[in-house]
């Protein structure tokens, strides 16, 4: 359990430094290539916590500790009894689809993270200070009028 919560936590502090240096960073600044080395081994570093990590964490915490295996019927506390144990429900929900579709649910959680997170990084700058065009000569050109 300490695992899957210091993975997430983690990921979410690595997620808001991108945030922040993007928030930073200047309008036009072209990366060197040891930048985007940088860059890039932080982002791979990222996409493996939060792609291998914290779903593989998730899952050893459901199946390990809180027993969630193929044999145990998923019954949501008396509301969704399948009809082979008595119920209405029409068919059977084991703890372990539970387990994995949370797990789905995580990774789907992640990806809408991580396409956010690439078009704030992709969106261009936009300037506060309205530039005034110059010149050859470094003049300003204003229009007469």
């Amino acid at each position: 359990m300490a695992a899957l919560i210091v993975s997430i936590i983690f990921s979410l502090i690595m997620a808001a430094g991108i945030s922040r240096y993007a928030a930073r960073r200047p309008e036009n600044h072209q990366m060197s290539w040891g930048e985007a080395s940088v860059f890039s081994t932080y982002v791979f570093m990222l996409l493996f916590i939060v792609f291998g990590i914290v779903p593989h964490q998730w899952l050893t915490v459901a199946e390990n500790e809180w027993s969630f295996r193929a044999d145990v019927l998923f019954d949501a506390w008396g509301l969704i009894t399948p009809k082979s144990a008595g119920g209405w429900f029409p068919f059977d929900i084991t703890l372990r689809a539970v387990s994995d579709s949370v797990a789905a649910i995580i990774y789907i959680v992640y990806l809408g993270a991580m396409t956010a997170m690439w078009k704030t990084w992709q969106e261009p700058k936009k300037s506060d200070s309205t530039e005034v065009v110059t010149s050859t000569y470094g003049r300003p050109l204003v229009k007469r009028g």
